[in-house]
């Protein structure tokens, strides 16, 4: 097991800034998702970490050793990409045994490697078919046997369930998280998926524009989110954002149609905004919809029935709209002017024009 650091690490490719001074510490046997939109800079990181990119500055450190320098063939990572890169011409078993062939291991050794991790990952009846023989599950897991059998210390995944269909999808994430808890094995994995990235991972690593945007456990990046962006990517349906405008004299947010009352214990707080223009933010399945006692008011637009749930999308004003989750069997008309109660105790508020969280 290897503890892998980044120390301000950047790539620029050209004027690009690909990756922006990033640091990051993955401890020994942790699973971290770098999670994103397609070009926020989390493939390039990876493939610095493998040695196939170099740094343009900054340095990058397995446990205390400085591996910046060295090439891919001696980090002893195990990588898996989105395509599989499986050899179509070879076996399974041939692709599997290739890169211990490689490191010219004796024969019964291969054997026995490629045994063990073909049964780990349940195809050892497959090992005589060539890949273009297997479903896209079955090549997945040849490329993840390829990865493991050379007992690597850092197991690098990019996007590598992207291919399959979402049952299969469902099925290998909590295949690959118990592979990975069994064998404790240092693994850093990119997703643009935030359910992926929400249910495998031990910490996350929220990227926006080649920065980080925030690092912490599932837990943290969707209850506390650091900015705008981090509350808009995590979560399905994401967060609502409500561009408001803070009253300071009555401490209150003027928001679409109706006014927010705000504690005075977040006065200090809001103290450090750059403007009046605040952000009310509130996840969906927080709204409480057709209440007595509202503190907004919304036309309901469009009710999604998801089986358990059902999404509801409502108009606060002619320009806003956001969603509420509802019980399954809720009956809302479409037109229909429905009560809404936004608890305190779940909104957070963040500065209109940096994006950051003041509460």
């Amino acid at each position: 097991m290897v503890r892998v650091k980044l120390d301000r690490v950047s790539k620029y490719f050209g004027r690009v800034r690909a990756v922006d001074n990033v640091s990051l510490e993955v401890m020994d046997g942790e699973f971290v998702t770098l999670l994103g939109p397609s070009g926020c800079g989390k493939t390039t990181m990876l493939l610095m970490i493998a040695g196939i990119y170099k740094p343009t500055k900054g340095r990058i450190y397995f446990d205390d050793e400085d591996v910046t320098d060295i090439p891919p063939k001696d980090r002893n990572v195990g990588m898996v990409f989105q395509s599989y890169a499986l050899y179509p011409h070879m076996t399974v078993y041939e692709n599997i045994a290739f890169p211990l062939r490689i490191k010219k291991l004796p024969k019964s050794e291969i054997d026995r490697k490629v045994r063990e991790a073909a049964k780990l990952l349940k195809i050892d009846h497959l090992l005589d078919r060539k890949p273009g023989q297997l479903s896209g599950g079955q090549q997945q897991r040849v490329a993840l046997a390829r990865a493991l059998v050379k007992e690597p210390d850092v197991l690098l995944l990019d996007e590598p369930l992207s291919n399959l269909d979402a049952l299969l999808r469902v099925y290998m994430r909590a295949e690959l998280k118990r592979l990975q808890k069994e064998l404790k094995i240092t693994t850093i994995y990119v997703t643009h998926d935030q359910v992926e990235a929400m249910s495998m991972s031990d910490r996350i690593v929220v990227m926006n524009e080649g920065k980080v945007q925030q690092i912490g456990t599932p837990d943290e990046v969707y209850r506390n989110p650091s900015n705008i962006f981090v509350a808009s990517f995590i979560g399905t349906p994401p967060m609502n954002l409500i561009r408001c405008t803070y009253d300071e004299s009555r401490n209150v947010l003027k928001c679409p149609n109706f006014e927010y009352e705000l504690p005075s214990a977040w006065r200090e707080a809001l103290s450090s905004r750059t403007s009046d223009e605040l952000v009310l933010g509130v996840r969906p399945e927080d709204i409480e919809i057709g209440v007595e006692s509202p503190n907004a008011k919304a036309r309901v637009l469009v009710v999604e029935p998801l089986g358990k749930d059902v999404v509801v999308t409502l108009a606060l004003d002619e320009e806003t709209s956001i969603k509420a989750v509802a019980r399954a069997g809720t009956q809302l008309p479409t037109g229909e002017v429905t009560g809404l109660r936004i608890p305190l105790e779940k909104v957070h508020v963040f500065d209109g024009k940096s994006g950051r969280a003041l509460i």
